[in-house]
This record gives structure tokens, sequence and C-alpha cells, in this order.
């Protein structure tokens, strides 16, 4: 028996204020559990845990403004599902911060909380890297076929999950320095290990399974499908970029004594970034201004190549013009000005010449549909004979709209 659309919005919104509670709770605990270190990616500790917080809870929200509207929708109630797995794990972690940290002795279990959150990341990343994207945008699979990698998936999760919270050792995760697991099972350490190096290496491939799956759905998709999936394809490939170009960054400047400023802020930005999927999903479910993606594809392929085009180009010149300037004056000022005055006489005829690739090779069937209208002003322009206008407009409109059906009326 299926729960009614009240019950399904009560229950959504049920996580998200729990969700909200959890914030309330372990968010000064995390910050008063001593001073904060000089976090290894972006900001310092302090900054980069409120970040963090603040971007995992954009997907249960976004979740809830998908359920709010549609109860049923199975997209929502996974990303409901990513803030709340992560929200235990969180609760875990804060139960165990006061219990050994804060407040030594005060509650029970800690050590067991903190034991049982070893494994916590795996459900959330799971949820979010695979069955946010083999279910999207209908909530089903795309083929009877992939049910083998849901399962796959499934049973990976929570391997994975299991096997951390009971494997004996050190706890990498616990709150208290060298914190042995109380839970960890010692007779059973050897098909633990087994276990974990089997199911560790499937989660990251089940994650690649289920990109693949959407890249062969969007390939069947049409109208609003496909849409939807433009809007996530668009969002992924912007967070995909930023964290390779970031981690690129981040390796070329790993043997300096201090990370330079860019760097760090193009390390937050790419913390900052995961919230382009679930809006990107939002947007995609509600459907609002789906079409309007196609525009911002198109600007960001055409300012962006400008963007390196120009950078390329104003760098260039400048070496150049210092060097050949050198003999003459000692300043740098007079190759900067000329770069800058280059760059400014190349930028409209650069953005056209851009634009005109961009649609050429992305957008060909706006590239003819332009390149016929065109055709036909020109031919306007000469024609004299009304019935040849009429017969040329209707073959027009056929070429570039492409209507099921085509009349011409003239006022006598």
């Amino acid at each position: 028996m299926s729960l009614s659309d009240h019950t399904l919005r009560r229950a959504a919104w049920a996580c998200w204020w729990f969700l909200v509670v959890v914030l309330i709770i372990g968010l000064p605990i995390a910050l008063s559990d001593g001073p904060a270190p000089q976090g290894t990616w972006g900001a310092s500790g302090d900054v980069l845990e409120i970040a963090f917080n603040l971007v995992v809870l954009v997907f249960p929200l976004t979740g809830l403004l998908i359920l709010i509207r549609q109860p049923q929708n199975t997209i929502g109630w996974v990303l409901q599902g990513i803030g709340v797995t992560w929200g235990v794990g969180s609760l875990l972690d804060s139960y165990a911060t006061y219990g050994l940290v804060l407040n030594p002795g005060s509650l029970p279990g800690a050590d067991v909380a903190a034991a049982l959150n070893e494994g916590t990341w795996a459900p959330w990343i799971g949820l979010m890297g695979i069955f946010l994207i083999l279910l999207f945008p209908d909530g089903r699979l795309p083929s009877p076929r992939w049910r083998p990698v849901a399962w796959l998936s499934a049973v990976t999760i929570v391997a994975v999950t299991v096997v951390i919270g009971l494997e004996p050792g050190l706890l990498e995760e616990g709150p208290v320095p060298d914190m042995t697991n109380p839970i960890g099972l010692e007779a059973a350490q050897l098909p633990l290990l087994v276990l974990l190096a089997i199911f560790l290496p499937l989660l990251p491939l089940c994650i690649v399974a289920s990109a693949v799956a959407l890249v062969l759905r969007f390939r069947r998709s049409h109208g609003f499908e496909r849409q939807q999936i433009k809007w996530l394809a668009t969002a992924g490939s912007l967070v995909a970029v930023l964290y390779l170009v970031t981690m690129a960054s981040t390796l070329a400047t790993s043997s300096m004594d201090r990370i330079p400023s860019w760097v760090l802020g193009l390390q937050n930005a790419a913390t900052l970034s995961f919230v382009l999927l679930p809006v990107a999903i939002g947007l995609a479910i509600l459907r609002y201004r789906l079409y309007d993606i196609d525009v911002v594809i198109n600007r960001a392929l055409v300012y962006g190549s400008l963007t390196a085009m120009l950078a390329g180009v104003y760098l260039g010149s400048v070496l150049l013009l210092q060097v050949v300037l050198n003999p003459i004056t000692d300043q740098s000022d007079l190759a900067v000005a000329g770069s800058t005055l280059a760059v400014a006489a190349l930028f409209r005829p650069a953005r056209g010449r851009i634009q005109s690739i961009v649609d050429r090779r992305f957008y060909r069937n706006r590239y003819d549909a332009a390149r016929t209208l065109d055709a036909f002003a020109g031919r306007l322009r000469q024609e004299l004979d009304l019935d040849a206008v009429g017969t040329d407009l209707r073959t027009t409109a056929r070429e570039t709209v492409q209507p099921s059906h085509v009349s011409l009326w003239l006022r006598g």
C-alpha cells in the first residue's frame, strides 16, 4: 500500500528538520573541538567545516523543494537520503566528540559511536555518485540490463560501511588520536581485509558505470528528458573540470613552503562547486526555463575559449614587447599598454569568429538555419515575383523551423 502525498510531504519535512537539528547540535561541537588546524585543502579548518556542511545541506534542501511539489519523485528522495545518511554520520561524530573530548565520560558508548562513524561516508557518497546519476531524471533505471549494476552498487555500499566499521585497528576518523576500534573483530581481521580489498575499488567503478549509463540514456533521450540530462551533465562537467584544474595546481605548488592564495581560492571554489549538482537537478526536475541550458553552454564555450585566447595573446605580447623594447626603455608600462590595446582590438572579431566555430561544431542545426535565413534574405532583395517569394518562404520555414505543416496567407 503506497503512502499518500500528504504523508510523504510530512516525511520529507521531518527529514529536513532532523538535519537542521543535527547541524545546530553538531556544528558548535565541531568548532569547539580545540583550535582548528590549517586545512590541507582550501580555507582554514573552521571555515571549511562550515562551508562543507552548508554544501551538503543543499542536497536535501533541493530534495525537499522537489518533494513539496512531487511527493512521489524518486530523485527527491535520493537527495533526502544523501542528507539523512550524512546527518547520521555527523550526529555520531558529535556524540563521540562530546563524550570523548569535550566532556570525557559523560556519554555512554561514545567510543562505539566513533567506531560506527568510520564508514558512514560510504552511503551518502554512494547515493550521490551512483544512484543519483543512475536513476536521473525519472527515477528508473535506463533499462532492465542495469539492474545488476544497481544491486552490485547497493551491496558495495553496505559492505564498505560494515567492513570499515568492524575492521580492527586504529580509528582514522576518531576524535581521539591513536584510538582503537572498540567493536573491531580481531578474529575476522583477514576476511575483513579481503572484503575491503574487493569492495572498496568497486565503489569508484560503480560511479563510473553510472556515468556511462547517463551518457547512454542521453543518446536515446529527446524532448524534456534530454534537456534535464543536459542540466546535470553541464553541472557535473563544470565540477569535474574545476577539480582537475585545482588538483593540477595543487600538485604543481606542493613543493612551495606556502600555498599561493590563488590555489587556496581554487580549492575553496572546488569544494563549493558541488552546490551546482543539486541546483541543476532541482531546475531540471521542476522544469524551470530548461531550454536556457543551451544558451548557458553556448556562452560558456564561447567566452571560456575567448578568455583563454585573449589571456594567451596578452601574456605573449607583453613578453614579446618587453624583449623588443628592452634596448629602448627598461619600463614595462609601454608593453602592458600595447598588449591591452591589442587585446581590446581583438575582442569583437575574436568573439565573432569563436561564436561561428562553436555554432558550426556544436550547434550545427542552428548554424545551418542561420545560413539558410541569410541566403533567403539575399534572394528576397532581388526577387520580384510574389509566387516565387511564397514558395521560397515555405521552403525556408521547412528547413529552419521544421514544422509539421506550413501554409502561407496573403491579404488580397
